[in-house]
């Protein structure tokens, strides 16, 4: 449980299954990046929603980015993901300001469709849809 103060960050390394989680209140910017289909979903995810329901309350006038670059989830990370949308709009309804980049290879239409099927169920948010090339850089 958190105390009256939330705290500054919240970070979770990737593993095969799971995404890199790092969420920062002083930058306000929410980053979720790479696979999600973890067999044991609610544990990885039950600190991300703990911190973000204390992280939103305490919420004031500041913009909030959401960074969503996911590469690959399965159903059980789609429906985390839907109530992760959902609070997000909920207090965005109250007159928070919050908008989602959803980051997509240039190549991969259904990470794509997906980002727009979230922004058809959750009018409220303002979604960005980023197209990142950086892998077809000559180096």
């Amino acid at each position: 449980m958190f105390t009256e103060k939330i705290m500054d960050k919240l970070k979770i390394e990737a593993t095969k299954s799971s995404p890199e989680i790092s969420f920062d209140s002083e930058d306000n910017l929410l980053e979720i990046k790479g696979v999600s289909y973890p067999a044991n979903i609610e544990e990885v995810y039950a600190p991300v929603f703990s911190w973000l329901e204390n992280y939103l309350e305490q919420l004031e006038d500041q913009e909030v980015a959401v960074n969503m670059e996911i590469i690959y989830f399965n159903s059980g990370s789609s429906m985390i993901f839907t109530d992760f949308f959902r609070k997000l709009e909920n207090s965005v309804n109250k007159g928070k300001k919050i908008s989602v980049n959803w980051i997509y290879e240039e190549d991969d239409e259904d990470s794509l469709e997906f980002g727009e099927d979230f922004q058809e169920d959750f009018k409220s948010l303002r979604f960005n849809f980023v197209q990142n090339d950086f892998r077809k850089l000559d180096l």
